[in-house]
């Protein structure tokens, strides 16, 4: 496959839309330079894939690849539309079926600040507090390239103990009109409702944007679901990944 150009991805934004809540790769790639795309071919191709950390996703025509083409491409979360499922397992024969769940916001958020924890922004100066984070927590800045791109967007809110950086949330997937939550508290703070206020502000900031806000999580994580609705959030659809190569988070 032909490895793609942010430029050259942007001139395909059409085969991203219209979107819904959910993975939205092919969209933050453009909005955020944080990613890669391939190509069966350029000009004119016929079949793409997305990544933007260890997740990806398929657009076009599965008929346009093989096997081949992927085997050495792909490693994490698959969003694979139903056309591309049967190049996907032949590929990858020991993929994994994840169960998702998707929820979008249809008002403000309900949420309200903690007394004992400030609450606020994080700026480009807060790349070390992101860097302190647990190996547990971590992920939360991967697809903006890491603890100095999230700080740097200026997109993220924060919750802090003394100077210990304890809760995060930020857009994991930066849309056209939506922005997928994502949001993380160590596990000393959980149960403090540091989460549910961090990603209360987030969606603050997405809905003055002009976007709404979105939350993906898995059928069993009963926390994460419990902080959608606690903020207002309604289902919008079931939905599944694919796991290549690596076990279930």
């Amino acid at each position: 496959m032909i490895q793609l150009t942010l430029e050259q991805i942007a001139s395909l934004k059409n085969w991203f839309l219209p979107e819904r809540p959910g993975p939205l790769i092919g969209l933050h790639l453009i909005h955020t330079g944080h990613g890669h795309g391939w190509a069966d071919r350029w000009p004119n191709p016929r079949a793409l894939l997305l990544e933007a950390a260890h997740n990806y996703s398929f657009a076009g025509d599965p008929a346009a690849l093989t096997p081949t083409d992927l085997q050495d491409l792909i490693f994490g979360f698959v969003e694979a539309p139903e056309p591309f499922v049967p190049l996907l397992q032949e590929t990858f024969p020991d993929i994994y079926k994840w169960a998702r769940v998707m929820f979008e916001l249809p008002a403000r958020p309900d949420f309200s600040w903690p007394d004992e924890f400030p609450i606020r922004r994080l700026h480009a100066a807060d790349r070390i507090q992101l860097e302190g984070l647990s190996e547990e927590t971590d992920w939360i800045s991967k697809t903006w390239g890491g603890p100095a791109g999230l700080a740097a967007s200026g997109m993220a809110w924060g919750a802090f103990a003394g100077t210990q950086l304890v809760s995060v949330a930020c857009p994991f997937f930066v849309g056209e009109g939506y922005e997928d939550i994502g949001v993380v508290t160590e596990a000393a703070y959980r149960g403090l409702g540091l989460s549910h206020a961090c990603a209360g502000a987030l969606c603050q900031d997405i809905i003055q944007r002009g976007r709404r806000p979105s939350w993906t999580t898995s059928l069993d994580n009963a926390a994460s679901r419990r902080v959608a609705e606690k903020l207002g959030f309604t289902f919008h659809r079931h939905d599944r990944l694919f796991l290549v190569g690596i076990d279930i988070p």
